[in-house]
């Protein structure tokens, strides 16, 4: 299966995107004449993987190496870097070329920066006496589709730089990112940001507007309709619980990076002695379009009974006489095996991470601090888990859920835990704290909870929750409803002055406006009314609405989304963009500062 995903069914034309990507890196390629060696950052690979084939990289004459501290081996006179912004890479590609020197070679040497270049790391080429010998350029990716209605800004730290280094320069890429997609599909005329950084996008992207209007004169209607934007921080309760979606598990427990996961070759029954390989995972396999969005529990019914049709199915096969049709329409069953075949093995390893006491237990605990129930219970819990050692990113995950839900720990109990913390784990956690800290995800508690009020108020705990048909998105937490998709259905149905009083005990300042004077911005207009001008169109087409994420997305909130999308009734489609795909686990390693 491809490991690029096919966009024909996207609300928007995507592919065009993608494309128009393609397209300025195609022609970065052509400019450079003859063979190059292309020297990539490795964090760009899975991005650029979904943007070009390799083969297609090939055709233009590139060489293909991974960006380390070794020299680079090839026999190209051109070397192309192509790297994010980084002092570290700086330094690497600057070693790079200082090395040739000393050894006689001569080359070329091109550094492109995705998405853009920045006066510092121009400095560092400049302190290595190395910039001399450079042609800079800028590879301008701000965003990549990672399936027909996700788009990523791979933005890793944007959370963190924003929350703790106070570099706010993802901010500026979200909101160019998004004046981009105005460039193809219109100016979107309605906005709703929650959060400062959501709030600081709105701004950026009303100036850039003002700076470089998007001409709509060949779109009198606007592809997209409405604008949500959220920040991580309005609700950091959602990615501090374990998803219990399939696509949200297979991130738990295998990480989901780029559209595929890197597992053991013998979990999908190929014997390769402990080779890894790369399973795609997006929309183009239709099982796993059917299934992703689904409770885990009910997969598993799933895959049960499409492979008990299938062996129905076979056995009436042979013991009859089929038709030509019938014999056309089983051998369209057949070619679905592989897509079985993956999936009934990726579920079967699933389950041992799902089926383990550890699991389990944690799952009732993360329920029982969501309910704002028990809060010793929760405590000693934690404590105890710290004293067997258990993994310091769990400990850490529930502790942040015990604090952001109880607006910080009781004085004794923060320094308590502190200190156990670093006796158990060594020392050398004590910035990850500290970065915690001063993000405000732990912290000691120096006012009353709201979180009851808001829990109560948004309904975010459901009892009862029908897995298997549901009629609520809090299914995809087994009976916690996500603050930020509930905010989002407010925001769509009809509108946030519903709950303003409850909007206001979340962090950062609210807003709704319409940007006036279209196609160009000239003042921005509190929205009048509610639903009515987000669901319908002048031409009658569904409404479409792109809700983006500062600060990063877990799958399980954009298995809600879907879930509300196609609820009878809604007369919108919906569009996630994200800084990252994120789940508890990796929010929190980006806090961890150079612990092995």
């Amino acid at each position: 299966m491809a490991q690029i995903p096919n966009l024909d069914n996207a609300p928007l034309n995507l592919t065009s995107l993608r494309e128009q990507s393609q397209k300025e890196l195609l022609n970065i390629l052509k400019n450079i004449r003859g063979k190059k060696c292309v020297v990539l950052d490795p964090k760009l690979s899975g991005s650029l993987a979904l943007i070009v084939q390799t083969s297609l990289l090939k055709e233009h004459g590139v060489e293909l190496r991974y960006l380390s501290k070794e020299p680079v081996q090839t026999e190209c006179a051109k070397v192309l870097y192509l790297v994010r912004c980084q002092l570290n890479l700086m330094k690497l590609i600057s070693s790079h070329i200082q090395n040739d020197i000393s050894k006689g070679l001569q080359r070329e040497y091109f550094v492109y920066f995705v998405p853009r270049r920045t006066v510092v790391c121009e400095k560092i080429f400049e302190e290595e006496k190395v910039h001399h010998l450079l042609t800079i350029g800028d590879f301008p990716l701000y965003l990549i589709p990672l399936d027909e209605d996700v788009l990523s800004f791979e933005l890793d730290l944007a959370y963190r730089e924003c929350q703790v280094d106070g570099d706010t320069s993802s901010i500026w890429h979200v909101a160019k990112a998004i004046h981009k997609i105005e460039f193809s599909f219109g100016v979107i005329p309605n906005i709703r940001a929650k959060g400062k950084a959501s709030a600081r996008v709105a701004d950026i992207l009303n100036r850039m507007q003002e700076e470089e209007p998007v001409n709509s004169s060949d779109m009198p209607v606007p592809e997209i309709n409405t604008l949500i934007l959220l920040d991580r921080e309005v609700d950091m309760v959602t990615p501090m619980c374990s998803q219990l979606t399939y696509e949200g598990l297979l991130d738990e427990f295998l990480r989901v990076s780029n559209g595929s996961v890197e597992i053991d070759s013998s979990v999908m029954g190929v014997q390769q002695d402990g080779k890894k390989m790369k399973v795609p995972l997006n929309s183009s396999d239709k099982l796993y379009k059917e299934t992703r969005d689904l409770n885990f529990e009910v997969v598993v019914q799933v895959l049960r009974q499409k492979a008990t049709s299938m062996k129905q199915d076979y056995t009436d096969m042979t013991s009859t006489t089929q038709t030509v049709s019938e014999l056309k329409d089983f051998v369209k069953k057949l070619n679905s095996l592989p897509e079985m075949t993956r999936h009934i093995n990726l579920a079967q390893h699933l389950s041992t991470f799902t089926s383990k006491p550890s699991f389990l237990g944690r799952l009732d605990i993360e329920h029982t601090i969501v309910e704002g129930q028990s809060y010793d219970i929760c405590f000693e819990y934690i404590e105890e888990m710290i004293h067997k050692q258990e993994p310091i990113v769990t400990v850490l995950r529930l502790l942040v859920l015990l604090s952001v839900t109880n607006s910080g720990l009781p004085k004794k109990n923060f320094d308590y835990l502190r200190r156990e913390i670093l006796h158990s784990y060594g020392f050398e956690h004590m910035p990850t704290l500290y970065n915690l800290e001063k993000a405000g995800l732990l912290k000691k508690q120096e006012s009353k909870s709201n979180w009851q009020t808001i829990k109560r108020a948004l309904q975010l705990v459901v009892d009862d929750t029908d897995t298997a048909n549901p009629n609520d998105i809090s299914y995809v937490f087994s009976g916690y409803a996500p603050l930020s998709i509930r905010l989002v259905q407010y925001a769509v149905r009809s509108g946030w002055r519903a709950i303003e009083e409850i909007i206001k005990l979340l962090p950062g300042p609210h807003s709704e406006f319409k940007r006036g004077g279209y196609p160009r911005v000239s003042s921005l207009e509190t929205i009048q009314g509610t639903a009515a001008n987000l669901d319908r169109v002048p031409d009658g087409r569904r409404s479409l609405v792109l809700v983006v994420f500062i600060g990063g997305v877990t799958f399980a909130e954009i298995s809600a989304l879907r879930f509300l999308s196609a609820q009878e009734g809604m007369a919108y489609d919906l569009i996630v963009g994200t800084t990252k795909m994120v789940n508890g686990h990796t929010l929190l390693e980006s806090f961890m500062d150079n612990v092995n």
